[in-house]
């Protein structure tokens, strides 16, 4: 099988490290199956498509919509070099997969407005599929029902879809919460790779970042500890079942 490329763009460590393991859980990869790149830390390497099953990009705490006199140097070359990965992935529908951060910078590759309307703190939610969700060949191979529960956590969101671009999931507090992009680009807003020793890893590493009041941490990890969102991992291994080649 080709590889599939993993991009993370996690400053802090033990972030960086959780994310890495979710996505090899539940994408059901090993090690061997991507070729994984730290943005956040090192220029993308060269990148051949022909050689590639797919392209996966996990969450981050950068924020597309921020100023970009706000942004580290770092946040500023990742983006520019996720928007250059994208002109070519976009004109190949090639096979492309973000979770969260995935839906900033696709969308605003896109075009779509993403901004601070639609924040949603760290939580379960319970999202519905819509009427072209459920129809979308991803979604119906990885078998969700219409309504599932997922992790969120984030300051931003889609405000509006790009021109074309195909509503998957959504719920009132925050609309827009899966979305396609021609044939085979996907966007997240929940996270489909957190369990919940995985959202309880980052809530600790999190705790004074803004996602949440730091007083509440202890309740916050008591209340998504009784969540229940196995249905949400299995858009990711149903991405991998898909695109792998």
């Amino acid at each position: 099988m080709k590889p599939f490329l993993l991009i993370a763009t996690r400053p802090e460590d033990a972030a960086a490290r959780g994310e890495y393991r979710a996505m090899l859980r539940y994408c059901g990869l090993t090690p061997r199956d991507v070729v994984y790149s730290q943005l956040d830390r090192s220029p993308l390497p060269r990148v051949d498509l022909d050689e590639l099953s797919g392209v996966i990009v996990g969450g981050s705490p950068y924020s597309t919509s921020d100023p970009t006199e706000e942004k580290s140097p770092d946040q500023v070359r990742a983006e520019s070099e996720l928007s250059g990965l994208l002109d070519r992935v976009v004109a190949r529908d090639f096979p492309f997969f973000g979770a969260c951060y995935g839906v900033g910078t696709l969308g605003v590759h896109q075009g779509g407005l993403i901004d601070h309307t639609y924040p949603e703190p760290v939580s379960a939610v319970t999202v519905s599929l819509t009427e072209d969700g459920r129809s979308d060949p991803l979604v119906r191979l990885a078998g969700v029902p219409d309504r599932f529960d997922a992790f969120v956590g984030h300051k931003e969101s889609v405000h509006r879809l790009p021109a074309g671009a195909g509503g998957v999931a959504t719920r009132p507090a925050a609309p827009v919460q899966m979305f396609r992009i021609r044939k085979n680009l996907y966007a997240t807003q929940f996270h489909p790779e957190l369990d919940v020793e995985g959202i309880t890893e980052r809530i600790r590493i999190y705790r004074d970042k803004g996602y949440f009041d730091p007083e509440e941490m202890e309740p916050l990890i008591e209340r998504v500890a009784l969540a229940e969102v196995e249905d949400s991992h299995r858009l990711l291994s149903a991405f991998v079942t898909r695109y792998a080649r």
